[in-house]
């Protein structure tokens, strides 16, 4: 955490939203930590957690990420989630400044209040009112895995802060990532798994030449054309009972040429494949390269795997997570795979993970918001989770 950020002062003990304005406060864009991190790491030690600043990265690349834990025995559940925010564009769009944490009514308006400070403050203040509620000692462990970047690069965030959990022998029982899972109301949606992600770059290399002589050339953008073709003339596959069909996606088709009679010398495409767990990166990436290969012998392909397809087989704790969505909303929430990642394709390494958190319509939008009634309403369901993990 940063020596220099003033201390947030105190906040109520299982108070969501005076914890979500408190974080809201602080404009933590990506790869800023803004004092985000330091007013989190108070509130949790305030409640009892013992609380561990990790810092990874240099210079630019340095992102401020933090473990917290209280308790020692099993079982072990963690709650994963970030402080950092995408940029909120122009502040006069707002209705009010984006970090000014304003209230419009019943409802708090701010960047992250939905994607993920919300999620985060509830967690904690149910947390705080499970410890305070207890009259005996807490038989299992309850950790926090904060991360400022999720929104980034995701490189020197929650992927190196499970690397430092692992070797410290603090690798949780389960999961639950507080991510907004939720299409339009509370409770609908708890994410068991995500489909898989990878980004490549092909690029042809070709002959120049004039465009009346195509003998005395190789065009590029024909080869590119048919690997195209190839590659988007067949579906993966047909999708399985619990993930939809993989899909490739061409992005971008770039040439740079800016004449009509000249060939170029070289073509290149972006495309991105999300695939299900019929497929992995590894196989995926050699199909790119055959396809590429059987056009173009002097083809490149650049390829990032940015996770894998992954699905959480019947943990008790989705039985429990999904009573506890529906005792508090009366309804019982849909498991589902789809959507774009998150950074529990990390977590799936270690341990069994869901994601639930709240409603997503406005995130990443201006006037980003969470009704207060909402956000109570998340509080209630993770202190009933945290209840029934801990027997």
């Amino acid at each position: 955490m940063s020596g220099a950020t003033p201390s947030p002062g105190p906040v109520p003990r299982g108070d969501a939203l005076a914890i979500a304005r408190a974080l809201i406060r602080r404009p933590s864009v990506t790869p800023a930590d803004a004092g985000a991190q330091a007013v989190l790491a108070s509130m949790l030690r305030e409640i009892g957690f013992e609380v561990f600043s990790l810092p990874f990265g240099d210079g630019d690349a340095r992102i401020e990420n933090l473990f917290a834990r209280i308790g020692t025995g099993s079982p072990h559940l963690c709650f994963a989630g970030h402080t950092d925010v995408v940029p909120p564009g122009d502040p006069a769009d707002w209705r009010s400044g984006p970090f000014a944490a304003e209230m419009d009514g019943d409802v708090l308006v701010g960047r992250g209040a939905a994607d993920m400070k919300g999620g985060i403050a509830a967690f904690v203040a149910a947390a705080g009112r499970h410890l305070a509620d207890r009259d005996t000692a807490l038989s299992g462990s309850i950790s926090l895995l904060i991360t400022g970047d999720e929104e980034g690069d995701a490189v020197n965030g929650t992927v190196r802060v499970l690397e430092w959990m692992a070797a410290h022998g603090q690798i949780p029982d389960f999961c639950l990532v507080g991510e907004p899972t939720n299409p339009e109301r509370l409770g609908e949606m708890v994410k068991i798994g995500r489909r898989g992600t990878l980004n490549a770059t092909v690029t042809v290399e070709g002959t120049q030449g004039h465009a009346a002589y195509p003998d005395r050339a190789d065009n590029p953008v024909h080869r590119l054309l048919r690997i195209l073709s190839d590659l988007t003339s067949a579906a993966l596959d047909e999708g399985t009972p619990f993930f939809q069909p993989s899909s490739l996606q061409v992005t971008s088709v770039d040439v740079g040429n800016g004449a009509f009679n000249v060939i170029p010398a070289r073509a290149g495409a972006k495309l991105n494949i999300r695939f299900n767990d019929l497929h992995d990166g590894a196989s995926l990436s050699d199909m790119l390269r055959a396809t590429v290969a059987r056009h173009a012998p002097r083809g490149r392909v650049d390829i990032r795997v940015g996770g894998e397809a992954f699905r959480t087989d019947a943990a008790p704790e989705v039985a429990l997570l999904v009573e506890a969505i529906e005792a508090e909303t009366g309804r019982r929430p849909v498991l589902d795979t789809g959507g774009g990642t998150s950074d529990a394709r990390f977590v799936a390494r270690y341990c069994g993970v869901a994601e639930f958190g709240l409603v997503g319509a406005s995130m990443h939008k201006v006037d980003e918001n969470v009704p207060v009634g909402e956000l109570k309403q998340l509080q209630a369901i993770y202190e009933r989770f945290i209840r029934r993990v801990m027997g």
